[in-house]
């Protein structure tokens, strides 16, 4: 649903959207009803219908925002960097401490790489992530940098290493992510040959 909002709208619609985001990380998709999303913010259940035309499009909206806020956090850390092999490492420790500061954000996308209703967007996601990741690894074999390997599945090991690591090394462990990002830059880059 598209409307053109004021900047009341604008903040109306952020409030939502941040409020189902931490009733679906902390009580799971599908018990939270919109009743409870609108209860909790002392609105209407209009207001809730006036931004979105069911609780599915609320879901993949913040899939679909949360994947930019994502990829706009690893391009400001890359931004004015030549070098291909230095832009994959900050990326990927971009992207890991973006994920630690977000563990709630971090288990929907879990919970929506295994949904049918969402897995079609973040897939549609993960694909921009993995396209950016190609155009450095690219760049890093032409120069010589890295061997001559397919970059999309090195690029899609980068994803799926750094998904499953932090993870386990901070819900699980409860490792510091400065040390779990130096952990994922570490694997992946030995593992694309980026360190010789």
């Amino acid at each position: 649903m598209s409307r053109r909002l004021t900047p009341r709208g604008k903040e109306r619609r952020a409030q939502l959207i941040a409020y189902a985001t931490e009733r679906f990380a902390a009580d799971g998709y599908h018990p939270t009803s919109v009743a409870d999303i609108v209860d909790g913010l002392g609105v209407g259940k209009g207001v809730f219908y006036w931004y979105f035309s069911s609780k599915e499009e609320l879901f993949i909206e913040i899939l679909r925002t949360s994947q930019k806020d994502l990829r706009r956090r690893q391009q400001r850390a890359i931004e004015g960097v030549d070098d291909p092999v230095r832009r994959l490492e900050l990326g990927i420790r971009a992207g890991v401490l973006w994920m630690a500061e977000h563990n709630d954000l971090r288990r929907l996308f879990e919970f929506a790489r295994t949904e049918q209703t969402f897995a079609k967007a973040m897939r549609a996601g993960q694909t921009v992530l993995v396209s950016d990741a190609v155009e450095h690894l690219k760049a890093a074999i032409v120069e010589g940098r890295i061997p001559d390997r397919d970059p999309e599945s090195l690029a899609l090991g980068i994803l799926g290493v750094t998904n499953v690591m932090t993870t386990v090394y901070i819900d699980d462990r409860a490792e510091a992510p400065e040390h779990v990002a130096d952990l994922v830059v570490a694997f992946c880059m030995e593992g694309i040959g980026g360190h010789r």
